[in-house]
Order: structure tokens, then C-alpha cells, then sequence
């Protein structure tokens, strides 16, 4: 498309400071190129072929935006609401598409704002704001391929050479003996580092399992991890999550978390993630006096306005922005920036498909702050099919993609590959309405 001949760039540079030869075609091009399209895609396929994460998923929904312009290129991002709730996602994004017509992507903040203020009664936070996100990231991905840079360095540059992951690994699998045999899974895989789930899921006995009382609870926990330290070793970064922003079973107060979590401190955790239920903010804060293991949470908080009351009340040690789910790009980094104010680290939520995974890669690296990136697992095509060549771990960490844009692809081959099916999206069970994918 461009006239000039690229000869480098400056990692860390507004992408204006990039160095070219020729003719001013990116200039030109800033301008000149006009939104004429923003389309949905929903897909649906293998959840992982990680066979211990299967154990609870088969199948997973993801929804894409795609923002076509009257060129060659379009841009693509990911709404993590289509893992959740598809079928909502064209409505909205249809909601949405009159302001980007016939717009250019020179100015994505403003074309954001007016977004977000035109839903300003129901997208300041929640699903609304989560689809923006989606949208907003595709305009990052055009914005990207037409200056030849990785999203990045648009969002202020590379701030890691690279960045430490973990194995995010649901639920941990029961009897002990599945459990050794998953951690050795990820091990080979090339992680060192690995999340598990509070409780178990043991096929055998049912299914989910977690006792009810708080001593029951901590003790359980407790040789959990003594278990899984002595089976990997000092050297590999654990994690444990409560899922209480989730729970599958029941969600813990306060004083349960303070006891369990108190029990869990010889283990050397990283974090602990959702001990307490997000409508327990002061909770939170409470927590982190009570125990020296650092208290990770975020993933279900939209905006930076929602994200700003959890810091100013101290909730977190580890923030953990999804940059497919927060609001957008442009929030994440809002996000990461408050929270390196607060002295705060974060961690990338990302357990979306491809586009999500790559927007958190994105982010995690134009953050100052970014602790260890979140990795699904041996992951299934709607994720090996869309991010190819531009998603990159070797020995423990995953190096910045180097490609323009995000780095991902929606070709019409995926497309009828990976076809929809209405109702593949997750949701907790109830009576009336069960999951069953």
C-alpha cells in the first residue's frame, strides 16, 4: 500500500518519530484512508486441547469485530463478552457503528469518547463498555498495519525485552496423581510457572469439590500446595485462584479467606487471585493486612472509573486488567497506569481466544509494570489459528510480536471452520438454565 521504503524504527517512539524514505505515504495515508464497514464475526470451537482443561470446557464462543476501510486493510479485535454472551455482541456493536463511518483512525481516543458517551447510561461499565473494547481494539490493529508497528509501540512503546507467563490451569485436577500429571503437562510445555484453581474437580467423586468449613478449606488448601510445591520444586512460580468473583460452588467471607489464606503463607505463592467476591471491596483492603501473600484480583472490573475505587481503597497488590474485556486499549493502559502510581504490578487476565490473548500481550508490554502475563495452554485453533507465528514463548517467557497491528488473522477459511453455534457461550448453571457445552 505505501509508497516509502521502511528503514527502522526506535523501539519506544511515537510512531510519527518512525523513519522513512520516500514519499510521506503514511501521512497520507493517516488521513485519507475512511472507515466504511464494522462487522461482527462469532465463532465457536474446541475450547483447548489441554485434556486437563477439557475435563471442565469443551467448547468456547469468541467474538470478533472487524473495522473495514476503503483500502486493503481492516483491522480486528476481541470482545471476551463472546465467551460469555455471543449472541449479544452484533446488537451492539450495530449500536456503535454509525460514529466510525467514514472516519479515519488518526485520533482512536476521541473516536472512544464518543462511543463511550453515546451509551453513557448503560456502557460506563459492564457488557457495553466490554464490546467497545472489542471494537476499539480493532482500531488499534488498523491503526498498526497501516504505520507497519506492533500495537505497542503506538500505545507508548516497549517497556520489557520480555515478559515471564504462566500456565493458567482451571481447575485443579483430582486424585493427586491427575493433578502431578498436569503440572508435568505444563512443565513440558516450556512454562515455569502455573495457576491452579481453589478446591478440585475430581471426575470420580462428581465433580467440583470444596469443603465448607474455613479449617477445612485452609487444611485443604494447604496440602494442595504442599503436594504441588514439593512435585515442581523452589524455582517455578505458583499461583492459586478462588475464583470468589466466580464461585462454582460457594462464595468465602472474609474471615475464611484471612484463615486459609494465613495458612497457605509458607508456600511461596506469587498471588492469590479472587479470595473475596468483587461487591466486597472493603473486604479486600481488610485482607491485604492480614496476610503476606500479595492478593491479585480485577479481571471482571470494567473502566477505569471501577478500577479507580478498588485502588484508592488499596484492594490489590496485583491488578489484573483483560485488555479484551476492560474497555478498551486505551483503558488498560489507564489501568496499569494507576496502578504503577499506586506502586501496584499487574498480571494480564486473558483467557479469551487469539485476539484476546494478543491484546494482552500488547498491553502487558507498553506497561512499566507488568509482573507475568497470563497464557492459556496448549490452546485449541481459535487461538493457534488467529495469532500463527506473531505469539512467541521460549524457556518460561514470551518475547514482544514483531509484526504490525495485533498480530492476528480472521480469514474466511476460520471463518466456516470454526461456525457458530448459538448457546456455546459460558454461564454459570442454575436451575432453569444449565451449561452444557
Amino acid at each position: 500500500m505505501f509508497a516509502g521504503i521502511w528503514t527502522g524504527i526506535r523501539y519506544g517512539t511515537n510512531c510519527r518519530q518512525a523513519s522513512w524514505r520516500g514519499s510521506n505515504a503514511v501521512e497520507r495515508s493517516a488521513s485519507d484512508m475512511k472507515i466504511i464497514d464494522v462487522r461482527t464475526v462469532l465463532l465457536t470451537g474446541p475450547c483447548t486441547n489441554d485434556p486437563f482443561l477439557s475435563e471442565s470446557r469443551k467448547l468456547r464462543s469468541a467474538a470478533f469485530i472487524e473495522v473495514i476501510t476503503d483500502t486493503e486493510l481492516v483491522g480486528i479485535g476481541e470482545t471476551y463478552i463472546g465467551y460469555f454472551f455471543p449472541e449479544s455482541v452484533p446488537t451492539i456493536v450495530d449500536f456503535f457503528k454509525p460514529i466510525l463511518l467514514g472516519q479515519s483512525v488518526d485520533n482512536i481516543a476521541e473516536l472512544w469518547q464518543r462511543m463511550y458517551h453515546s451509551g453513557n447510561f448503560w456502557c460506563r461499565v459492564g457488557m457495553g463498555l466490554s464490546v467497545l473494547n472489542g471494537i476499539e481494539a480493532a482500531l488499534w490493529d488498523l491503526k498498526g498495519k497501516m504505520y507497519g508497528l506492533p500495537v505497542y509501540e503506538l500505545l507508548g512503546g516497549r517497556k520489557h525485552n520480555r515478559l515471564p507467563c504462566y500456565a493458567t490451569g482451571g481447575p485443579s485436577n483430582y486424585p493427586k496423581e491427575k493433578l502431578a500429571a498436569k503440572l508435568d503437562h505444563y512443565l513440558s510445555l516450556g512454562f515455569n510457572g502455573v495457576k491452579l484453581g481453589a478446591g478440585c474437580l475430581d471426575t470420580s467423586r462428581g465433580g467440583w469439590h470444596m469443603p465448607r468449613s474455613k479449617g477445612e478449606i485452609a487444611e485443604f488448601e494447604a496440602d494442595k500446595l504442599e503436594f504441588v510445591r514439593k512435585h515442581v520444586g523452589g524455582d517455578v512460580h505458583l499461583m492459586l485462584d478462588g475464583h470468589m468473583g466466580n464461585s462454582p460452588t460457594h462464595t468465602w467471607d472474609l474471615d475464611t479467606a484471612v484463615t486459609v489464606l494465613q495458612a497457605l503463607e509458607p508456600y511461596d505463592l506469587l498471588f492469590f487471585e479472587e479470595p473475596l467476591h468483587y461487591t466486597d471491596a472493603a473486604g479486600y483492603a481488610e485482607l491485604r493486612k492480614k496476610t503476606t501473600i500479595p492478593i491479585a484480583g480485577g479481571e471482571c472490573l470494567t473502566g477505569s472509573c471501577e478500577w479507580k475505587m478498588f485502588d484508592d481503597l488499596n484492594c490489590f497488590d496485583v491488578g489484573q486488567p483483560d485488555a479484551a474485556f476492560t474497555g478498551g486499549l486505551g483503558e488498560f493502559m489507564k489501568v496499569a497506569a494507576m496502578l504503577e502510581g499506586s506502586g501496584r504490578k499487574i498480571a494480564t487476565h486473558a483467557w479469551g481466544a487469539g485476539g484476546c490473548l494478543m491484546q494482552n500481550i500488547h498491553c502487558g508490554f507498553a506497561s512499566g509494570n507488568t509482573l507475568i502475563l497470563e497464557i492459556p495452554p496448549d490452546f485449541a485453533g481459535l487461538h493457534s489459528d488467529i495469532v500463527r507465528d506473531s505469539f512467541r514463548m521460549e524457556g518460561g517467557y514470551i518475547w514482544p510480536p514483531e509484526g504490525s497491528g495485533l498480530g492476528i488473522v480472521l480469514t474466511d477459511e476460520i471463518k466456516h471452520k470454526y461456525s457458530f453455534v448459538p448457546g456455546s457461550g459460558e454461564f454459570n448453571s442454575v436451575p432453569g438454565k444449565v451449561l452444557t457445552t
